[in-house]
């Protein structure tokens, strides 16, 4: 039963199994002879948690069967259960070469899952794997790189390297990686054993918290030692603000720009005021808004629950219909108004009163 259940590839008694039961039903009980059985579901079993650095933990998982897999750079939405409540948050895993996911996390102010995998999970612990999502990755051949991360925007830098490396590091890269303060960066020897294995890479630490020297911040980094710099593909992870001000700085200067942020940029002055009247057309409520806030952390104050994932604008779980009203784009400012049109609720904020499909 487990050879059937962990294949790549159902046998027989899975396709009976399809035809008997209902997946759910299944895995209700299957889960109770062994946690990681199911008829469909990727799940994983924590085996193991060591110290990244001062304040991040690396957490490695084993998928069942029905993982199946993903490109270094991309992110996974992942489901742990606190308090009998599911709560699915993303993060970008580094494939290791045994099968298994590698996370590293930082327990975050407020954050209930980052927390909690951070200081109280413990190796055996199951959690839910969604299909991978996002497009920072790596082609089979292409321009070269230079990668910028902030914080925990290093993990999928650390990712996209190991599978460089493992082609030998077909082209240039140069890597800038900051913290705050030196015992806060994470995978420092691994990075430092893969720059001396590989001329092709260099790896830049900079600290904006520590040193005699003034704090170095990404809009005051001199990019000259950076060869060819105007034929460069920059790759950018870290808090919003880190990755638009590198936007800013590399402005016109490099071959082409793309990011992740993990969290909304602070704010710039250029908020809205006021509230807005926002009707929910399937539950038949009408809630008031503020302008100055996503929709889905407008409506989870409100007591609302949507689906969510990565809370960043990328993974498309919170996409919602906006049948009618103005949404202004927190990441770029844009507005629109067509209606029936799809948004992403973590990072769209209403403008005018609105009706969404909730």
């Amino acid at each position: 039963m487990n050879a059937a259940l962990s294949a790549s590839k159902p046998r027989w008694p899975l396709r009976l199994a399809r035809r008997a039961v209902s997946p759910a039903l299944f895995d209700f009980w299957a889960t109770r002879v062994n946690r990681l059985w199911t008829l469909e579901q990727p799940l994983a079993r924590l085996v193991s948690r060591t110290a990244a650095s001062r304040d991040a933990v690396t957490l490695v998982f084993r998928p069942n069967g029905h993982w199946a897999g993903m490109s270094a750079g991309q992110h996974v939405n992942i489901g742990v259960t606190i308090g009998g409540r599911r709560l699915v948050r993303s993060y970008s895993p580094t494939p290791l070469a045994d099968g298994t996911l590698a996370i590293t996390v930082k327990a975050i102010d407020g954050g209930r899952v980052s927390t909690y995998l951070a200081r109280d999970a413990r190796v055996g612990e199951i959690i839910s794997l969604d299909p991978a999502f996002g497009a920072m990755t790596l082609a089979a051949a292409g321009d070269d790189l230079l990668l910028l991360a902030a914080g925990s925007g290093i993990t999928p830098m650390r990712a996209l390297l190991r599978d460089l490396a493992a082609r030998g590091m077909p082209r240039n890269v140069d890597l800038f990686y900051w913290a705050r303060q030196q015992d806060e960066l994470c995978f420092v020897d691994e990075l430092q054993a893969l720059a001396a294995a590989h001329p092709r890479l260099r790896v830049h630490f900079l600290l904006t918290r520590e040193g005699t020297t003034p704090a170095v911040r990404v809009d005051q980094t001199s990019f000259d030692a950076v060869s060819a710099l105007d034929q460069r593909r920059v790759l950018a992870c870290g808090p919003g603000g880190f990755v638009e001000a590198a936007r800013a700085r590399l402005d016109g200067q490099v071959a082409s720009f793309e990011a992740e942020a993990f969290s909304l940029p602070a704010a710039t002055g250029m908020e809205e005021a006021g509230e807005v009247d926002v009707h929910l057309a399937r539950s038949g409520r009408t809630l008031k808004l503020s302008r100055n806030q996503s929709l889905l952390e407008g409506l989870e104050a409100q007591g609302v629950r949507p689906a969510h994932g990565c809370r960043m604008g990328i993974c498309n779980s919170c996409a919602c219909e906006r049948q009618t009203g103005t949404t202004r784009h927190l990441l770029t400012g844009d507005r629109s108004s067509e209606p029936s049109t799809q948004l992403r609720l973590c990072v769209s904020a209403p403008t005018t009163d609105l009706i969404l499909d909730l």
